[in-house]
């Protein structure tokens, strides 16, 4: 039953106020059958909105950077989200099951899609904008989306092979202009006249895809309940925001990390998610937007962070920030000494994964340990595991794991998609195991190692070898590829190449046919993950069986031998 009293609408008290099925006992989650995000959570901010029961701050704000600027309440969202329901169902055609991709930067109409999805019971698959279209087509063969909603820049590289995907129905195009075989977002004006889908807890409301290493990018699913209702358990998590607070979250809108700080668990908590459409991420507009704007929560990747601290911090005054955060990769403990001593400001780390969301954190108030990434989210048991899932003491080097059985903790995602083989490769024992290693001392803190599965993890972006070596094995001067993490000062870590040339190519200039590789791999995958160093060299190591030891490379460039 929502209620509306002061008291039980505060800050920490708002996810209760929200749902009366909110109850954790015994560590046992007494949960819905059915649930909806928009209707059980953004709806029901709109009536305490109503209510005069929420501070007046909006529920969205963005900016363009180029004066453009959209405010709105949890009414006006609703009302607008209604609307584009409407056109996804009605104009679209789509119904409750069917998968739209979405390829949008960073601006208004991305939320509005979110929230129209949730309401029609359509799956979301979000991309970036620096997908390839061989990235794309592989996206909408794999997951058989009958709609793909995109901008003029991506626009293009969808007709390039729209005419190999053969379950693609519908394309909208948000543009000031027209495009020949595309519906125009803006045109399609509907009635806000909408029923939102009766959804059940374990509906499908996001799939994303993640990278690995021996193979194509997997379809991760993510339900209602993982990301929808998993942050009404808990009153703190990660975010612990509040109505008044205003969030800034500066991940790319393909990755969940946005997902989660800038659509479900702030929202959640009935706060502002802040948005600015950043075409670059430059040091100047970052830190004049924290100084023009009340954000008082930012989050963002480690090279975020490691960029604003080469900057004179000393003459910036932000005019709210309070608590910053930082995830996708480790971040330097000298970065966080600098940006302190500079802001006075800590950064609090998080951990967590695509098929996990966060589920290890700084949280407010917590001691800091550099270097560290926290402690255990509520609602996970989290441990260091040998091979065998059996639990590691402190101190000893394992595999994080979070444990799944008997009980499987509401965050985890569904199942990857079309491959029981990964799913069922991603458990072990009673535990799901993230492929990272990692130590927890004796106070709970986890100490993040490496990666066992060689993802490469650049600026926030997860890049998988396989994809890269297969970019650079179709150049007919490359006999064989090997791709490892090196590190970086600002990235933390970057793409390097080890390429054996073939016997034509062995004479060729060095440098100009780096140059040449890279480029082609920039034009053959996401150019994100684009080889910036390239060494040639004779042979790669192998194994007897003939398998690349990629990790005797990866630890010879981190200074491991």
């Amino acid at each position: 039953m929502l209620c509306l009293t002061k008291e039980s609408c505060g800050p920490l008290a708002a996810p209760k106020s929200i749902l009366g099925i909110y109850k954790v006992q015994r560590g046992e989650q007494e949960i819905p059958k059915y649930f909806n995000f928009a209707s059980d959570v953004l709806d029901k901010w709109t009536k305490i909105e109503k209510a005069g029961k929420r501070p007046s701050n909006s529920a969205f704000w963005w900016i363009s950077g180029k004066g453009e600027e959209v405010k709105w309440s949890f009414e006006e969202l609703g009302f607008l989200s209604r609307k584009v329901a409407n056109v996804l169902t009605k104009v679209c055609g789509l119904q409750k099951g069917d998968r739209i991709i979405v390829v949008l930067p960073r601006i208004p109409e991305w939320w509005l899609v979110n929230v129209a999805c949730m309401r029609a019971g359509i799956v979301l698959i979000p991309g970036t904008t620096q997908l390839s279209a061989k990235d794309i087509l592989y996206r909408l063969q794999a997951s058989k989306a009958k709609c793909i909603i995109t901008d003029d820049t991506v626009a293009p590289a969808v007709d390039s092979v729209a005419s190999e995907s053969q379950f693609l129905k519908t394309k909208l195009i948000v543009s000031k202009g027209s495009r020949e075989g595309w519906l125009n977002f803006s045109e399609l004006n509907q009635s806000a006249d909408h029923s939102c889908a009766k959804t059940r807890i374990e509906d499908s409301v996001n799939i994303f895809f993640t990278s690995g290493t021996t193979g194509s990018p997997k379809m991760t699913e993510h339900s209602q309940g993982s990301l929808g209702f998993r942050p009404l358990l808990s009153e703190r998590y990660w975010l612990d925001l509040t109505p008044s607070d205003v969030i800034w979250n500066t991940a790319d809108t393909g990755w969940i990390l946005t997902s989660l700080s800038s659509v479900f668990d702030a929202w959640v908590f009935g706060s502002c998610i802040f948005v600015h459409q950043l075409p670059q991420i430059e040091s100047a507009t970052i830190l004049n937007t924290l100084c023009r704007f009340p954000i008082d929560t930012l989050v963002g990747v480690p090279t975020l962070y490691r960029m604003l601290v080469q900057n004179d911090l000393s003459s910036y005054k932000f005019m709210n920030l309070k608590h910053c955060m930082s995830g996708g990769e480790p971040l330097n403990p000298e970065v966080m000494e600098k940006w302190k001593s500079q802001t006075g400001l800590d950064i609090h780390e998080v951990y967590g994964q695509t098929e996990t969301g966060i589920i290890c954190s700084v949280f407010k108030g917590m001691k800091i340990k550099p270097g560290s990434m926290g402690k255990a989210a509520p609602l996970f048991d989290v441990q260091v595991v040998d091979k065998n899932a059996n639990i590691l003491p402190p101190g000893q080097q394992g595999e994080i794991a979070v444990r799944s059985k008997p009980i499987r903790p509401l965050g985890l995602f569904s199942e990857y998609i079309d491959n029981p083989k990964k799913t069922a490769e991603s458990e072990r024992g009673d535990f799901y195991v993230t492929g990272d290693r990692g130590t927890m001392d004796k106070d709970g803190y986890f100490w993040f190692i490496g990666r066992d599965d060689d993802i490469i993890i650049s600026s926030g972006y997860r890049i998988g070898p396989f994809e890269v070596e297969s970019a650079l094995m179709e150049h007919p001067a490359v006999a064989e590829a090997a791709v490892v993490s090196s590190p970086d000062p600002l990235r933390g870590e970057v793409v390097k190449a080890f390429v054996v040339l073939s016997a034509t190519f062995s004479s060729s200039n060095r440098e100009h046919l780096a140059c040449e590789l890279q480029e082609h791999v920039k034009k053959t995958t996401a150019p994100y993950k684009y080889p910036r160093k390239v060494e040639f060299v004779q042979q790669m190591p192998k194994t007897i069986t003939g398998k690349i030891k990629r990790h005797e490379l990866r630890n010879k460039e981190w200074g491991r031998m």
